[in-house]
Formats: C-alpha cells, sequence, structure tokens
C-alpha cells in the first residue's frame, strides 16, 4: 500500500501539471473558448455513455494487468500529446482525438485502479485506504499545480504532458510488485473475486448475475436505496455546494471586493482543509449514507454563512471547515459505494457511479451559472445551500418509511483522483 500510494502521489502530480496546461493548449491552438469546452465534452463523454461498460470490464479481466496496462496507454496518449506540441504538429483535430482516447481508456482504468487500491488492504482498513487516496490527491494537487508553472517556464507546454506520462509508466510498473491483503477465491468465471460479508446485508436485486453483464451493475445500483440515496445527495451537493472555484471566485472578486490573489489564499486554504479531512476520515470504520447526508447538510449550512460573511477574514474562517467536511463525506461516500456491492459487481458499479458523476459533472457548472447570473455570488451560495440541507431533510423524513441503513465492510475491499 505504501508503494501504491507513493505511486499515485507521482501520478497525481503529473495529472494535475497536464490538467494545468490542458486548457491553455487548446485556447492557444483555437482561439475559442467555446473549442475549449467542447474538447472537454468529448473527453468526458466515455464516461458519461460507457461508464458502465468500463466497469463490467474490470469486473471480467484480470485487475492488476487492467489497470496496468491502461496506465500504459494514458502514458502513450500523453507522450503523443508532448512530441505533437513539441515538433508543432499539434491541431484541434488530433487534441479532440486524443481527448476521446484519454476519455475511453478511464472509463476502465477508473474502477480498476480504485480497487485494485483496496485490494491491498484487510478490510477493517479499507476507509483508512480511501482517506490516504484522498490525501495523496491533495498533496499531488498542490505539487503538480506548482510544478506545472515551473516545467512550461522552462521547457515549453509539452514538458507537462512528458511528466505526466512518465508518471503513468510510474504506475504500471509498480503494479506487477502489488501483492492484494488477502487471497481471493476464484468466481464463476474463472476469475479471483473475493466474497461479499453476509454482514453487509442481503443484495436486494432479484437474479443479479456475477458474470460480466454491464446492465447487471445498473439492475443492481438501482435496487439499493442506500446508493440511490447516495447518488442523490452527492450529487446535489456537487451542482450547489462544490463549484467554490466558480461560486468562491465571484464572492471574493465582487461581492468582498478583494483580488486574484485573495482568491488564491481561499484555494489554498480549501486544500489545506481537504488535507485534514482526509487525515480525520483515516478513523472511519463502518461509514453510511446518513453519515454521508448529515455531513453533506453540515457542509451545506456552512456555505450559507459563507455566502453571508461581510469580510475576507469571516470567508476564510468559514471555508476550512467546509472543506474539512467534504473530505470526510467523500471518503465516506467512497466507502460506502465500494462496500456495498459484492465483490463480482463492484466494477460495474462504480461504472455507474462514474457515469452519474459525468452527468452532474456536465450539467452543474452551466445550471450553476445561470443561478450566479440571477442570484448574484452570495444569492447561489445561499441558495445552493438550502436547497441541499431541504433536500436532506427531506430525504430523513422519507427514511422513516424505508431505512437506508449502515454500509459493513466486505471481505475483500476495494478503493478512489483520489
Amino acid at each position: 500500500m505504501r508503494w501504491w500510494s507513493a505511486a499515485n502521489l507521482v501520478s497525481n502530480a503529473g495529472t494535475w501539471m497536464q490538467l494545468t496546461v490542458q486548457n491553455l493548449l487548446v485556447l492557444q491552438v483555437t482561439g475559442s473558448a467555446t473549442a475549449t469546452g467542447l474538447s472537454l465534452a468529448v473527453q468526458a463523454a466515455p464516461g458519461l455513455l460507457l461508464g458502465a461498460a468500463g466497469g463490467a470490464a474490470v469486473d471480467r479481466w484480470p485487475r492488476k494487468a487492467t489497470a496496468a496496462v491502461s496506465q500504459a496507454v494514458l502514458g502513450l496518449v500523453a507522450f503523443t500529446t508532448a512530441a505533437l506540441v513539441a515538433f508543432d504538429q499539434i491541431n484541434y483535430g488530433s487534441l479532440m482525438v486524443l481527448a476521446a482516447v484519454t476519455g475511453l481508456i478511464a472509463t476502465v482504468d477508473g474502477p480498476a485502479c480504485a480497487l485494485l487500491g483496496n485490494d491491498l488492504v484487510p478490510a477493517e482498513d479499507v476507509p483508512s485506504a480511501i482517506a490516504v487516496g484522498s490525501l495523496v490527491h491533495s498533496v499531488g494537487r498542490l505539487g503538480g499545480t506548482a510544478l506545472a508553472g515551473l516545467a512550461v517556464g522552462f521547457l515549453g507546454t509539452q514538458a507537462a504532458y512528458a511528466a505526466n506520462g512518465l508518471s503513468f509508466l510510474f504506475v504500471a510498473a509498480v503494479i506487477p510488485f502489488l501483492r492484494p491483503a488477502r487471497a481471493t477465491s476464484p468466481g464463476p468465471s474463472g476469475r479471483a473475486h473475493a466474497p461479499s460479508d453476509p454482514s453487509a446485508g442481503p443484495v436486494s436485486a432479484p437474479e443479479v448475475s456475477i458474470g460480466p453483464r454491464t446492465r447487471d451493475g445498473l439492475r443492481f445500483f438501482l435496487s439499493r436505496p442506500r446508493l440511490v440515496a447516495l447518488t442523490a445527495v452527492t450529487g446535489l451537493s456537487a451542482v450547489f455546494g462544490r463549484n467554490y472555484g466558480l461560486t468562491l471566485a465571484v464572492l471574493v472578486t465582487g461581492p468582498l471586493g478583494a483580488g486574484a490573489a485573495a482568491f488564491g489564499t481561499v484555494s489554498s486554504v480549501l486544500a489545506v482543509g481537504g488535507m485534514l479531512g482526509a487525515v480525520l476520515a483515516a478513523r472511519l470504520r463502518a461509514p453510511s449514507v446518513t453519515l454521508v447526508a448529515a455531513l453533506a447538510a453540515t457542509g451545506a449550512l456552512l456555505q450559507v454563512f459563507a455566502g453571508l460573511s461581510p469580510t475576507l477574514a469571516v470567508l476564510l474562517a468559514l471555508v476550512l471547515p467546509m472543506a474539512v467536511v467534504e473530505s470526510v463525506s467523500d471518503t465516506a461516500g467512497n466507502t460506502v459505494l465500494q462496500t456495498d456491492p459484492p465483490a463480482a459487481l463492484r466494477g460495474r458499479v462504480l461504472g455507474v457511479w462514474r457515469s452519474a458523476g459525468t452527468l452532474w459533472g456536465l450539467v452543474g457548472p452551466p445550471l450553476l451559472g445561470l443561478l450566479l447570473e440571477v442570484a448574484g455570488a452570495r444569492g447561489a451560495l445561499v441558495i445552493g445551500g438550502l436547497i441541499i440541507v431541504g433536500a436532506v431533510g427531506a430525504g430523513g423524513v422519507l427514511r422513516v418509511r424505508g431505512p437506508v441503513g449502515r454500509a459493513a465492510p466486505a471481505s475483500a475491499p476495494c478503493r478512489s483522483p483520489a
């Protein structure tokens, strides 16, 4: 697990080096903000349309080999982009093709790496493993963003892509040496699958196959009220409560009358809060959807107060606990998501989750932008927070009729961009 975490730290730093310059590269090539947005949509489209299919592939194929090959292919895409930029052969068509290939490979790479990471620790340590992943993601994001500026300044845009390619190859090189925390038993397909813990509750999906059929993941997902509730809470939070890069930027530079440097300070506090939350979340053992909902409501209330902040100092005092709550909530939600399904269905469930996440990632910014236009920065934060609190409260009332319950770790764990 230490090797895996180190590899992911390098990979996250490389990823954020590339992401930092990616939109700038598209703008340089096309000079169009619309084209930049379209390239992002093309990269996200496979996750929306083929997320469940990618998860089914992960359930069917050997996990270590799948993760290693997908990492190597992503590295090849990054190196190809670097070479095209270095030799001034990049154009909008090639950027679109590379974006589509990246999105397609990511539908397999995401669940494969998540589940592989969790296989490396005992079942009771799955929440801690997920929290370590969140911490690695936060540190990698800070380091990668800083390194991108240095690399591009001295070596050019292609350096960020080349560094990301190297980071993928490093992960691919580490994977063959990883050993699961426990032996797994072969499933009906002849591949290794660990049995689920009976304490996790009965599988309520009728006639769910443990073969590689894509639709079984969706059927199982929709048959589990706790997963549906988790999707609703996370989706509302993603649309109305987590786009701080937009809402807080408008608040700081608008009503609070501060500049870009002040928003940089707010972003740094958010990053520190995320890391603190990941450390606290490592102590979780059996988180539930109820806990995720309570944390979402708490974060939403803090968001409401942030929207009413009279000064930058008050906002900074609220931003830190907002980030801590968000980080703990993410870890709790990921633990429920990755331990609730039977081992043979986990890839497909993560694939369905990826499709849902891509959908609200595409829909959220335009909706929030419209809310900002209508209500302003303060109004968007306050209204968004109240929507989340109201939805969680309504869900709590409805829960009396059908409780969601708690998540119990399965006997072979599963793991995340972070």
